[in-house]
This record gives structure tokens, C-alpha cells and sequence, in this order.
């Protein structure tokens, strides 16, 4: 086994152990988005893996992560698989794009792009599998999802003074509340990498050698 093999594996398992451990420590955010969705920084090992290895090794993180997180999880994998989706929409297009041009300026693009992404395809993950999944497995309706969206939209709306609150459909919420919540989670573990990606890739590729 050359080198670069050892590389990918050591890196992919050590920072694959270190997201499963990021994801055990979930903090509530309940002014920006529903109690059911929680904050971890689990992905900044998973876009880190991306830009030290390569898109592949930033997948498998996220991959490594869930599939552990199943254990302890009240979700039957569901929370797993949505995390894995949006997770691999924010590492592979931002390894993809900086591989292309490993600079400075273009991990910033790339870190901007797959924030983006990801937002976005949460929307769908969500709509789509996430949330239909939910309804089947815990029996929960369209109606009971958007309330605790409402109740949200309600506490903000006294926070800034606004008499009523004005009512969101399923979509309004995924697009106001998951995405933008999403896009924020990425952009900061991507700060996060941006500014110790160096010395920690100075340091893997002097120990490969």
C-alpha cells in the first residue's frame, strides 16, 4: 500500500471519528428553526477531509458519521439519511470546484458554492424524503409539521413586534427557515476550515512522505 492510500484512509478514519463525535453534541436552536432540528459541527471534519484528501474522503466522513449516529438516534435513520444527503451536496461540489484550482481564492469559492448547494438541496431532501418519510414511520401529518413551523414564525414575529404572523405552507418554511439555516451551518464550518486548513495540510503531507 503506497503513500497516498495510507494518506486517504488514516485521514478519512481519524476525521470520520472526529464527526461522530461533533454529532453527539446537537445544540437546539429554537428562535431560527423548529426543536426537531438541531445544530452540530459535525461537517466541519467532513469538508475538511475534503480539501486535505478529496471530494471521495469527505463523503465517506459523512457517511461514517451517520451510519454510527444510528445507534443513538430516535429517527430510525431518517435524520441520518437527510444529514448524509445535504452533507455530500456541500463537500463534493467544493472539492470538485477546488480541485480544479487549488488557490486561496478558489477555496472560498468552492466553501461559498457548496453552502449553496447544499442549502438548496435541502429544500428538496426534505420535501421529498425526509419529511414523507416522517409522516410514514411516526405517523405525523403536513398540518402538525407546519405548526411547529408556526410556532417559530410566531415567537419571531413577537420578538420584532409584528401583531400577526403570517401563515407558512410546507414549502415557505423548507425555504425561509431549512435553507438559509443550512447555508449558515456550512458557511461556518467552512470559516472554520478556511483558516486551519494550512498548517494541518502542511502537517498530513510532511507525515506522508
Amino acid at each position: 500500500m503506497n503513500n497516498k492510500k495510507i494518506r486517504f484512509i488514516t485521514i478519512t478514519a481519524i476525521l470520520g471519528a472526529l464527526a461522530t463525535v461533533f454529532q453527539m453534541f446537537e445544540i437546539p436552536v429554537p428562535v431560527l428553526v423548529p426543536g426537531f432540528i438541531k445544530l452540530d459541527f459535525s461537517d466541519l471534519p467532513a469538508i475538511l477531509a475534503t480539501f486535505l484528501v478529496s471530494p471521495l474522503s469527505g463523503v465517506i466522513v459523512c457517511l461514517i458519521k451517520n451510519v454510527i449516529h444510528i445507534a443513538t438516534s430516535s429517527s430510525v435513520g431518517i435524520g441520518e439519511l437527510a444529514n448524509f444527503l445535504t452533507s455530500a451536496a456541500c463537500v463534493l461540489p467544493a472539492g470538485i470546484i477546488y480541485m480544479l484550482k487549488p488557490t486561496k481564492k478558489m477555496a472560498v469559492v468552492a466553501m461559498i458554492a457548496g453552502a449553496l448547494v447544499s442549502g438548496v438541496a435541502s429544500i428538496f431532501i426534505n420535501y421529498f424524503i425526509t419529511y414523507p418519510f416522517y409522516m410514514s414511520a411516526f405517523g405525523l401529518t403536513e398540518e402538525a409539521i407546519i405548526g411547529m413551523y408556526s410556532e417559530v414564525v410566531a415567537l419571531q414575529s413577537e420578538m420584532f413586534g409584528i401583531s400577526a404572523a403570517p401563515a407558512v405552507t410546507l414549502w415557505d418554511a423548507l425555504i425561509w427557515f431549512n435553507a438559509p439555516f443550512t447555508i449558515l451551518k456550512f458557511a461556518a464550518c467552512s470559516v472554520v476550515v478556511f483558516f486551519i486548513y494550512k498548517p494541518l495540510a502542511k502537517i498530513t503531507k510532511k507525515n506522508a512522505q
